[in-house]
């Protein structure tokens, strides 16, 4: 079984299953803050349905999209999604182990990489008994040293990655991209309200970069009386 989805005001379609994986409001929130160049080529680790290329490629069509897909389900569907929104020229969906990049992409072909990876380490919580939601959350085929890792192969020099991550674990994460070579250059902390505490966390970083950081205003996402922000709105279109 599944569900058609419309977003940014009816101009686009997403099929995702009724049941395992289905898309976040993080991916939104991502795909809002990756903003590509019209002669980029860009690389989704872990695309899931293709929603977050499906949202770029509406913006920036000129730009080349690969979606990396470990799970075959899902790389059916990211493909699937793809020729629903008629953006077979300009998404392509691989489905293969992102570790394995060599054997289907060149190294330092990526202007800018992206992913909204697994964040739980496999025996911290309680692993969904879902195999798809499981994989997209706990880092059972994909740690978060590994996306490092890959991005840093795949991208040229000056190259960007961006990525959105658990508040409570950027530590790691900037960490983990200064060791590559990636220097962070932008974070932005994500807020449910006003007055709560941050969940999630974007944050950019330039392979070969120099050291500077800069911390953006923060993204709140619902307003006190209920619903989204406007910013927010402006992101998922509806």
């Amino acid at each position: 079984m599944a569900t058609t989805d419309s977003l940014l005001w009816g101009r686009l379609k997403i099929v995702q299953k009724k049941k395992g994986y289905r898309f976040s409001i993080d991916a939104a929130i991502l795909a809002e803050h990756v903003r590509l160049r019209s002669t980029d080529i860009a690389v989704d680790l872990g695309t899931g349905c293709g929603i977050i290329p499906v949202i770029l490629s509406l913006q920036t069509p000129s730009a080349h999209i690969y979606g990396i897909e470990i799970q075959k389900d899902l790389a059916k569907l990211a493909s699937r999604n793809v020729r629903l929104n008629h953006m077979e020229g300009r998404i392509s969906i691989v489905h293969g182990d992102m570790k394995d990049f060599r054997s289907y992409l060149a190294p330092e072909m990526a202007d800018v990489v992206f992913s909204n990876p697994p964040y739980r380490k496999v025996l911290s919580g309680r692993i969904n008994p879902e195999a798809e939601r499981a994989v997209a959350r706990h880092e059972i085929k994909a740690s978060l040293s590994d996306v490092v890792s890959v991005a840093e192969g795949l991208l040229k020099r000056s190259g960007r990655l961006v990525v959105i991550y658990p508040a409570e674990r950027v530590i790691d994460l900037v960490l983990r991209m200064r060791a590559s070579r990636l220097e962070p250059k932008r974070l932005r902390f994500i807020h449910p309200r006003q007055c709560s505490e941050a969940i999630l966390a974007i944050a950019e970083g330039i392979k070969y970069g120099n050291p500077g950081l800069e911390v953006d205003p923060p993204l709140i996402i619902y307003k006190r009386e209920g619903g989204y922000t406007d910013e927010v709105k402006e992101m998922i279109g509806k």
